[in-house]
């Protein structure tokens, strides 16, 4: 069974930084392309970065780039979101997906989302 477990979020000064760490089990993440989600309240969820599975380019949303780095460790099963620079924007909460390819990362085409990780950036 294909789950999610996201950790690593918190309450956070602005331009403090955050590691966020999603523990993926029943497939094996390098063999997929994986990413970072997030919804803000109110909104809808949005695409923050993903890693291709065809030649593991990242990219990454205009509102993030330069302050945001995704990674996975294919021992650990694990992918990285190192945040950086932190604004109060980056308030959401995060979730992390996978697929086939990046168009289809997530519910309904891989997986179910997880519970998330809250991030909280505010003086």
């Amino acid at each position: 069974q294909v789950q999610f477990v996201e950790s690593g979020g918190g309450l956070v000064q602005p331009g403090g930084s955050l590691r966020l760490s999603c523990a993926a089990s029943g497939f094996t993440l390098d063999n997929y392309a994986t990413g970072w989600f997030r919804q803000a309240p109110g909104k809808e969820r949005e695409g923050v970065s993903c890693i291709s599975f065809s030649d593991g380019s990242t990219y990454y949303a205009d509102s993030v780039k330069g302050r945001f780095t995704i990674s996975r460790d294919g021992a650990k099963n694990t992918m990285y979101l190192q945040m950086n620079s932190l604004k109060p924007e980056d308030t959401g909460v995060y979730y992390c997906a996978a697929g086939d390819t990046i168009a289809t990362m997530g519910p309904p085409f891989f997986g179910s989302w997880g519970q998330g990780t809250q991030v909280t950036v505010s003086s």
